[in-house]
């Protein structure tokens, strides 16, 4: 069809008003302006820099500039949908390839190594939280517009969840990587993310078609067509893939096929029902499990993904964060007692799984602080909730705010225990093996 066709058929659509344009463009320079001032305060602070991050988010929302300017508020972040859309656009992409990202991060050989001792501790932080998140939102009223057996399964799934960028962080901040504890911990929560993806893909996908038989019968097919299609790929296709590309263009090009692979596989398990961060954390695994890249060659994606996408998806998370609605009793309530479940469940079943794997006290408190960090993860999940209908303001709020306490939780506990385990030569050995790639581990 020649343009004059086309235009003929019917007029092109306009480009994005100007206004429209320039309110975007002021979002994101205020939303990443502030996280990457309030991100590093926090790090200076000693807490993980996804508290700062949702932080500027919180300050520029509901909670503060909101209240105490709701005019500015209103102008810089009118409730248009097509507004919204535009912000919550870039933030999607900041999260899918954050997610992504992490999933490339994934030791094989680590998993491999540890798997016994992982897998008890992984089993027990998984199921505790899991069992008493369900109970929790059985009993509770639900937030969202959603049948009542959603809203428990998405709290138990929300309550179970670890945060393998956070974690990684504190143990390197802590230089606490080259520990057996560090090593287990990460292990532990890398097992963790992917059944907690898993599960959010499976609440999603009851979310969507209503909890029967036949959808929940679906959502494991597709599951598995996924799982299934991620072998070959990992064998045959991507190395070869990431070969040519290195040849033809460096880092750069490889950045460019990795991102690809991430949206194609999001776009995938999107199309088959399930949650699209799921196809995007494969997509990662898969490319760690392929060893076509080293730690090096995503370097440039890493860096922009944590440097500008995910501080910006974060502090768009925040901006949904309406901290005056704990001024309702019924709310405060319900904050207090997902908070206590989410720590006595993960602390809890962490402590339990590595008093089974015949670890000592001290070492079971370190992987204990260490599995109860929630940060990113639990924030993607809250923001899931909230599209799905699931969660409302109030209910998001809270589970965010479980995020940010459980990360700021983990760093006092982890030096008060860790000061108590004495470091064997072992462990200094492998210090020396990691120093030099230590500072490849993820900012966040």
């Amino acid at each position: 069809m020649s343009g004059s066709q086309f235009v003929a058929a019917g007029a092109p659509l306009a480009p994005i008003g100007a206004h429209s344009m320039l309110l975007l463009l002021l979002q994101l320079a205020a939303l990443l302006g502030l996280a990457l001032l309030l991100g590093r305060l926090a790090v200076r602070l000693g807490w993980p820099a996804v508290v700062g991050e949702l932080a500027a988010g919180v300050l520029l929302g509901p909670s503060l500039l909101g209240a105490l300017a709701p005019g500015a508020a209103g102008w810089l972040f009118p409730q248009h949908s097509e507004q919204v859309h535009m912000l919550d656009a870039v933030a999607q992409l900041g999260v899918l390839l954050l997610v992504g990202i992490s999933g490339s991060h994934l030791d094989v050989d680590l998993v491999r190594h540890q798997s016994g001792a992982a897998l008890r501790v992984s089993l027990f932080g998984l199921t505790l939280p899991l069992a008493l998140g369900v109970g929790l939102g059985l009993l509770l009223p639900a937030s969202g517009h959603t049948d009542h057996a959603v809203y428990a399964a998405f709290l138990g799934v929300a309550m179970c969840v670890s945060a393998i960028p956070v974690i990684a962080k504190t143990l390197l901040d802590m230089d606490l990587l080259h520990r057996d504890i560090g090593q287990l911990t990460l292990t532990a929560g890398m097992m963790d993310d992917a059944v907690g993806w898993v599960l959010l893909s499976l609440v999603t996908a009851m979310a969507t078609t209503g909890v029967t038989g036949g959808a929940v019968l679906h959502a494991v097919l597709a599951l598995l067509v996924v799982l299934a299609a991620a072998v070959p790929l990992a064998r045959w296709v991507i190395p070869p893939l990431f070969r040519r590309a290195e040849r033809t263009g460096g880092a750069g090009v490889l950045s460019a096929t990795a991102t690809v692979l991430m949206l194609l596989a999001a776009a995938g398990t999107q199309a088959l029902g399930l949650e699209p961060i799921f196809g995007a954390f494969v997509a990662g695994v898969t490319i760690a499990a392929s060893r076509s890249v080293g730690p090096m060659a995503l370097a440039p994606l890493r860096t922009v993904v944590t440097a500008v996408l995910a501080p910006v998806f974060l502090a768009s998370a925040g901006l949904r964060m309406d901290l005056t609605a704990l001024g309702r009793p019924m709310v405060a309530l319900t904050a207090a007692a997902a908070l206590l479940v989410a720590v006595a469940g993960k602390f809890g079943g962490a402590f339990l799984g590595a008093r089974a794997s015949r670890l000592n006290r001290w070492e079971a408190l370190a992987l204990g602080a260490g599995m109860n960090a929630r940060g990113v993860v639990q924030v993607v999940i809250a923001m899931v909730g909230l599209r799905l209908g699931v969660l409302d303001s109030a209910g998001y709020t809270v589970i965010v705010l479980v995020a940010v306490v459980t990360s700021t939780m983990a760093p006092p506990v982890l030096r008060a225990a860790m000061a108590r385990i004495v470091q064997t030569p072992a462990e200094l050995r492998r210090r020396e093996r990691q120093f030099g790639q230590a500072k490849e581990v993820e900012r966040l």
